[in-house]
């Protein structure tokens, strides 16, 4: 067969297993969103079929709007997530514009020791985190939560960005130099524009598992006046009895920020992911 011939079937063969990907990854968001638009029963009797005249019901966001405090809850989990964006972006792409441009004793060791991050889960340091959080006064606090998704997010951000900056061009930071640019104004002018790709991908990685926590909020911030969107979530489900109506109508409202920043930022993040698969 020729290579001519082999090329299509290749290309037809690697859409329809990124198509049927896809599907399997949307098809757990799809049954969240239409089932909160349906009767308690109508859930159960037809999972998979569409809302319609006789099943369709909001029942399930009038309970999510009636119990608890739920847009405290989402102003809470933005909060805590725009502003660990923020610090994880910030100091992930100076420190690995330190590690990328400067040569010093120990470059690569430290280059090393901040890549464990990525390997050992920040949970495992649950106890310490507490103890810790508990005689800094900052346990029920929204502080607490940011200092802790900006430590879990920075490895990774560090990883990323610092190949990144590599492949910057020496001669436009030489020039930014010459024309008499601190090392600041060469950062934040002259590079920082030129890895935005490579920081929506990072923003985009670091969003979601930071949006999506329990554990912390759980464990370090469960307070009524702190509580994050998926611990709002928990207050439907209970021993002996579930508002699946309110779990799924909270589920669902909890998607929405995730899929409004993937479309902002997915012209980026292809940029970025394509951008490190041709290096």
């Amino acid at each position: 067969m020729s290579k001519a011939t082999q090329s299509p079937l290749r290309s037809i063969a690697a859409h329809a297993v990124l198509l049927s990907y896809t599907l399997i990854a949307l098809f757990p968001v799809f049954v969240i969103v239409i089932n909160s638009f349906k009767s308690r029963k109508a859930i159960f009797s037809s999972p998979l079929g569409l809302p319609g005249p006789e099943t369709f019901s909001l029942i399930g966001y009038e309970t999510v709007m009636k119990r608890g405090d739920f847009p405290l809850y989402f102003q809470n989990s933005l909060i805590v997530t725009v502003a660990s964006l923020f610090f994880v972006l910030l100091f992930g792409a100076m420190a690995a514009f330190a590690l990328s441009e400067y040569r010093f004793k120990g470059n690569t060791l430290m280059g090393l020791y901040l890549a464990l991050g990525i390997m050992i889960p920040i949970r495992l340091g649950t106890v310490a985190i507490l103890q810790i959080m508990a005689a800094s006064g900052l346990v029920n606090t929204l502080t607490a939560l940011i200092l802790v998704y900006t430590a879990q997010g920075l490895p990774l951000s560090i990883f990323i960005l610092s190949e990144f900056m590599r492949t910057v061009s020496d001669d436009l930071k030489n020039a930014g130099r010459i024309d008499g640019l601190s090392e600041y104004k060469i950062f934040f002018t002259l590079v920082l524009p030129l890895v935005r790709p490579a920081m929506a991908t990072v923003a985009v990685f670091t969003m979601i598992p930071i949006w999506n926590d329990l554990w912390f909020p759980l464990i370090i911030a469960p307070s009524e006046a702190t509580k994050t969107v998926t611990l709002g979530a928990q207050m439907f489900i209970g021993q002996f009895q579930t508002d699946w109506n309110g779990v799924l109508s909270a589920l669902a409202l909890a998607i929405l920020p995730v899929l409004v920043l993937y479309l902002i930022f997915s012209r980026q993040l292809i940029r970025g992911i394509t951008s490190g698969a041709v290096k």
